[in-house]
């Protein structure tokens, strides 16, 4: 087991590698507009998943997987040589669901704005059920002639 700071530093430092080599080093043709998001270390520092995104088509996107997947030993010997740790991690990469999720969100937000304003449109020109004020509450001149018969009886 390693300190979770080390790791954290240590996963930072191969999503900026990994990043770098994709945009100066590998020059696959079917590499497409790739954004390294995030990467997790396991606790042996001996597993890397690096996330990534992958603007494009869903071939574009099979294109982006299978020109990580042929350049994952080159990838793997500059991050071993870049962070100088004795037994550099395999690197597994995986597709960031982030734009799917937040396109999914915003698609939700756009139904729940629409469903108010629905809401609202129903809603001018109605009255509420019931008296204007629901709480029961006693008459003044009440309790103000109770006031003067308790002063009436000192």
């Amino acid at each position: 087991m390693v300190d979770a700071a080390r790791a954290r530093k240590l996963a930072d430092r191969i999503q900026q590698i990994v990043a770098e080599m994709l945009e100066r080093r590998i020059k696959d043709p079917r590499l497409g507009f790739v954004t390294i998001t995030d990467a997790k270390l396991t606790n042996d520092l001996r597993d890397a998943t690096v996330f990534y995104t992958v603007y494009g088509t869903d071939e574009e996107k099979a294109g982006t997987a299978a020109a990580l997947e042929s350049a994952k030993g080159v990838i793997r010997s500059e991050v071993g040589r870049k962070t100088g740790i004795r037994h550099t991690p395999s690197l597994v990469f995986e597709l960031d669901g982030v734009m799917e999720n937040a396109h999914h969100i915003e698609e939700l937000l756009a139904k729940a704005k629409e469903q108010d304003a629905e809401v609202a449109a129903k809603a001018v020109g109605a009255r509420h059920a019931g008296d204007a004020n629901p709480y029961k509450v006693e008459d003044e001149d009440e309790d103000e002639e109770s006031e003067e018969d308790d002063e009436d009886e000192s």
